[in-house]
């Protein structure tokens, strides 16, 4: 029914260019237009992880609600988590527009936005004035593009957002801000998560949560990378790590609009994020839960996901093309699928493709 629903009001959204669109949806979900979930999940996909109560594994990833405008809403729809950000110390506007492109052939966008956002304080008030409601709300970190101590700024995410955050997502990723993803690399790396480890620490023994750390990589990172770079991420004892971000590969793509600069996203990045995603489950011997993201737009990718080695999906570009009845999709594919291989829960699943994935070239 909600699929129906969608395709009929597809082509009125697509008809705004992609960042009004974007707009349009934020603020029917600010004024409660949106689809609410009945009832329960079912208890087969609840999981314990980071030590938090997940529902059911279906998340909307970072980008969608910049400034934790609409996290309850998502969370009302049948998600199970929701991710803020990515938002950064300072407010910023971002690239120039336009910086969204859709590529109807391909389903997948390129974006250049460049963590356009209304900075901490504005999110954090927004965060602030949900206190007390259920519901797990991650926030997302990054660093003011013109910024003179980037570290700085994710020590300033961790100081601002613990008493408020479920869990923090350190972006260093994302291709549109120049130079941010050279902090994957292993010594830039333990820097980083020296300091922002560091800040946990000291908020602890303030008496604040103690939160879990994930950190999101990208899908460009070279073979040869992944195993010194989860190494590092290991060492430092991250919660999890989140599989992947952007793209800046365009290969096979159709759509005319495939030669705009940015991170691609989407259906065309689904094998390559895939197959990183195996390959970081190999090199960590499945030690810790990794969110699984890009290319998710049905249940039975979201179920290769799982099985390529994830804990914890999330969707944001399959949305787009499909509308908000894939997060309910994804759920009842996955709980068909966890019955009629006679596996107790979703956990039973994860990974028992990794070897598959990981042995194909992107």
């Amino acid at each position: 029914m909600l699929s129906t629903l969608y395709r009929l009001a597809r082509p009125a959204l697509f008809a705004l260019n992609p960042e009004d669109a974007h707009e349009a949806t934020l603020k029917s979900l600010e004024c409660g237009v949106h689809p609410r979930q009945l009832g329960s999940d079912d208890p087969i996909l609840r999981q314990q992880v980071f030590g938090l109560e997940f529902p059911n594994p279906v998340g909307v990833a970072a980008g969608y609600d910049k400034d934790a405008r609409v996290p309850d809403a998502l969370l009302s729809m049948g998600c199970g988590f929701a991710e803020i950000g990515t938002v950064t110390p300072r407010p910023q506007s971002g690239n120039p527009k336009p910086r969204i492109f859709r590529l109807i052939e391909d389903h997948g966008l390129i974006n250049r936005l460049g963590f356009n956002n209304g900075g901490h304080a504005a999110a954090l008030a927004r965060l602030e004035a949900r206190k007390g409601r259920n519901g797990i709300v991650g926030v997302n970190i990054g660093a003011n593009k013109d910024s003179s101590d980037r570290t700085g700024d994710y020590v300033a995410g961790i100081d601002t957002f613990t008493a408020t955050a479920s869990y923090f997502t350190v972006n260093i990723s994302s291709p549109n801000t120049p130079g941010l993803r050279d902090l994957q690399a292993p010594a830039a790396l333990d820097e980083l998560l020296s300091r922002v480890m560091e800040a946990r620490e000291r908020r602890a023994a303030m008496g604040e949560p103690k939160r879990p750390i994930i950190v999101k990589i990208a899908p460009d990172i070279a073979a040869e990378d992944i195993t010194p770079i989860c190494e590092r991420l290991l060492a430092h004892a991250v919660d999890g790590i989140a599989v992947s971000n952007t793209t800046l590969a365009r290969d096979g793509l159709k759509d005319a609009k495939a030669k705009e600069s940015g991170g691609l996203s989407g259906r065309p990045l689904f094998r390559r994020s895939t197959i990183m995603l195996a390959r970081v489950f190999q090199a960590t011997e499945g030690k810790i839960p990794l969110i699984g993201i890009g290319g998710i737009d049905s249940g039975e990718t979201a179920l290769q996901k799982i099985e390529a080695g994830a804990t914890l999906l999330q969707l944001y570009t399959g949305l787009v093309y499909a509308g908000p009845g894939l997060i309910g999709e994804i759920k009842a594919h996955l709980t068909r699928e966890i019955r009629r291989r006679g596996k107790a829960n979703l956990v039973a699943l994860r990974g028992l493709k990794a070897s598959e994935w990981a042995s194909l070239p992107f």
